[in-house]
């Protein structure tokens, strides 16, 4: 966004006789990058420590002087890395129409509070990286569809242009391969013609590449995770967002094998149950891994995923400073339920502003505080090893 400046004063020098500035109010100026709470003194989140080299990353924001009422309160975060042109339009389509109203192709409001905001482009994202080869990151750009940047790739074979979703410290000139459809004859190669476990991640596990669950090292953090092999990326796309790989299935059945087995040392496979061997056969197929919401799940090794975190991850310190700025962005007015009649809201009517120590509901009645689960009690998903915390509508103890 660009600041309107005010035309300058001007006045005349006595010996020179030309105009000379006085008062001059420029764009805004920004301010050293501070953290939004200086009070606490916390450090700045630290990423996991992996193959990647983490390093410590400081949290680093724009502050504007207070010009404008609506300046005031703007916090934005550092990213000057961005490009500051137009995307490429044949990677583009408008959004307009019902699209931009939280409507459904019948007409019908499905999410409510959205509507109106600024003309924008959808950018076509590549979830799948189908594509085999290098590609070279020719930009890094801003997507006004999603919170993470998007980088522009460009196979260096081909030449085809696509967009993917850029990981954090990924910048113009960075290489970035995709292994989904499998390793190619030159790599394994240069292994010596077998494949070794600890020389192919550091050869492939790098930042930005896309790789099979099964090839990528415990403890490194992915994110644009598919959940199945067919699919492309849909978990952990928001900014800042990761999953880290706990556990390999064949790993924990190895274990399991030689306790079954005992301390015999040969693995006869006739002497195992059906029951069990069937057990070991499809507990090797998945890989364990924790979510950011603290959730821990099992996902087929076969499966792809990108290595590193999603960028910008600074996104969650974001404020927008005034009520303009969130209409820009297509976000409607909310208003609260206290302020409503009893017959509008379960939070409604009554004297003073109270909602007579109702738990936190929505509009139709349903618990709104942390998550209520509406998934039927009959249909567990297998797939889930632990939940994510939730509460329930509850008050935690020790919550004021």
């Amino acid at each position: 966004m660009m600041l309107q400046p005010r035309l300058p004063i001007r006045t005349l020098c006595r010996q020179c006789k030309f105009p000379v500035p006085v008062l001059r109010r420029s764009y805004a100026q920004v301010i050293d990058p501070v953290h939004p709470d200086n009070s606490r003194n916390e450090p700045p989140p630290s990423l996991p420590q992996d193959l990647l080299g983490g390093s410590n990353v400081q949290v680093q924001l724009r502050r504007y002087r207070p010009r404008t009422p609506g300046v005031r309160h703007l916090v934005r975060p550092l990213n000057d890395h961005l490009w500051k042109g137009r995307p490429l339009h044949e990677l583009t389509f408008p959004k307009k129409g019902h699209a931009k109203g939280g409507r459904n192709h019948t007409g019908h409001i499905v999410m409510r509070h959205r509507g109106g905001g600024h003309k924008r482009r959808i950018r076509t994202v590549d979830f799948h990286r189908a594509d085999g080869g290098k590609h070279l990151v020719e930009r890094i750009e801003h997507d006004p569809g999603r919170s993470a940047h998007i980088a522009l790739v460009k196979n260096l074979q081909t030449g085809k242009q696509t967009y993917i979703l850029a990981a954090e410290g990924l910048r113009a000139g960075d290489t970035v391969e995709s292994f989904r459809a499998g390793l190619p004859d030159s790599l394994i190669q240069e292994m010596g013609g077998h494949i070794d476990l600890g020389l192919l991640a550091s050869k492939t596990a790098n930042r930005g590449n896309c790789l099979k669950l099964s090839m990528i090292p415990v403890g490194t953090p992915i994110f644009n995770i598919a959940p199945t092999k067919e699919d492309g990326g849909k978990m952990c796309r928001g900014a800042g967002t990761h999953g880290i790989i706990i556990g390999k299935g064949e790993d924990t059945v190895q274990k399991e094998m030689a306790k079954v087995l005992g301390d015999s040392g040969t693995l006869d496979w006739t002497t195992l149950d059906p029951l069990i061997l069937k057990k070991f056969e499809s507990a090797a197929n998945y890989v364990t891994v924790r979510l950011s919401s603290g959730e821990v799940r099992l996902i087929d090794k076969d499966a792809v995923a990108t290595i590193g975190i999603a960028s910008n991850i600074n996104f969650k310190y974001t404020q927008l400073g005034k009520a303009g700025r969130s209409r820009w962005l297509g976000i409607r007015p909310t208003v609260r339920g206290v302020a409503m009649n009893a017959m509008d809201h379960p939070h409604g009517g009554g004297r003073g502003k109270s909602k007579n120590n109702r738990i936190p509901s929505s509009p139709w009645g349903i618990p709104a505080k942390s998550g209520y689960k509406t998934r039927p009690k009959n249909k567990v998903n297998p797939l889930v090893v632990t939940e994510r915390p939730r509460n329930q509508g509850k008050r935690r103890r020790g919550y004021k």
